[in-house]
C-alpha cells in the first residue's frame, strides 16, 4: 500500500496559499489572498479559466507572487487535456497562437516552444526562459536539447512582447535565423516564430522574415 500524500486532504486554499508563498508572498498576505481569490470567483476550476491578468487583479499581488501559482494551474490544463486524448493539432501559426494566446497577458518577456510530433499533434509546450529577452544570452543548444529529449522533429518558437508592439526586433529575426541554420544540422524543423502581445500576433513565417519562401 502506498503511503497518503498529505497534500490530497488540504483545502483547495490552502494548496492556493502554498503556491503563493512559493513565490515570495509573506505568510500574511498569502492566506488572504487565497481565500478572496477561491470566494470571488466562487471554486477551483473557475480560478483556471481567468487569465494571469485578472488574477494580478483580484489578488493585487504582484506577478512574481503568482508565477508559481501560474505554473501549476497551466500543468492542470495540460494534463486534463493530454489525459483525455486531446493532444491539439497545429496545422499553422493561427492553432500555434491560439495554444499561447496567455501570454499576451504576462508582464516579464517568457519564451516557450510548442514541440511537435510527426503528425503535427502538440508533445510539450515548455518554458524556458522568464525575463527579458534581449537581455539575456539565450542558447541555440537550450532551444534545440528540449526538441532533442522529446524526439520531437518539429517545433515552433514563441515569446511576448509585454510593451504591446508584436513587431519583431533585429535580434528577434537573428536568433529566428539561428535556431533554423542549427536546427538543419539536427534534422529539427523550426516551423515558425510567433510573437505575442496584447495588440495581436505575429508570425515571422508569415512575414517572410528569416524563413525561405517555400
Amino acid at each position: 500500500m502506498h503511503p497518503e500524500n498529505p497534500l490530497h486532504r488540504a483545502a483547495d486554499a490552502d494548496l492556493l496559499t502554498m503556491l503563493l508563498r512559493a513565490g515570495g508572498c509573506p505568510s500574511e498576505q498569502a492566506a488572504p489572498a487565497a481565500f478572496h481569490l477561491l470566494s470571488y470567483l466562487g471554486n477551483l476550476p473557475a480560478v483556471m479559466r481567468v487569465s494571469t491578468a485578472r488574477l494580478g487583479q483580484i489578488t493585487g499581488l504582484p506577478e512574481t507572487h503568482l508565477l508559481p501559482l501560474f505554473a501549476a494551474l497551466e500543468l492542470g490544463r495540460r494534463l486534463y487535456s493530454f489525459n483525455n486524448g486531446e493532444c491539439p493539432i497545429v496545422q499553422g501559426a493561427e492553432d500555434a497562437a491560439q495554444l499561447i494566446g496567455d501570454m499576451a497577458q504576462l508582464l516579464q518577456e517568457h519564451v516557450r516552444l510548442i514541440l511537435l510530433d510527426t503528425h503535427n499533434r502538440v508533445v510539450a509546450m515548455p518554458t524556458l526562459y522568464i525575463g527579458t529577452l534581449h537581455g539575456a544570452v539565450i542558447r541555440v543548444s537550450e532551444i534545440l536539447r528540449e526538441a532533442v529529449m522529446r524526439n520531437s522533429p518539429a517545433f515552433i518558437l514563441a515569446h511576448n512582447h509585454p510593451s504591446g508592439d508584436p513587431a519583431p526586433s533585429p535580434e528577434d529575426i537573428e536568433l529566428t535565423r539561428m535556431v533554423i541554420a542549427a536546427g538543419k544540422l539536427l534534422d529539427i524543423q523550426l516551423l515558425d516564430h510567433l510573437i505575442i502581445s496584447e495588440r495581436g500576433w505575429l508570425s515571422l513565417r508569415q512575414q517572410g522574415l528569416a524563413f525561405q519562401n517555400p
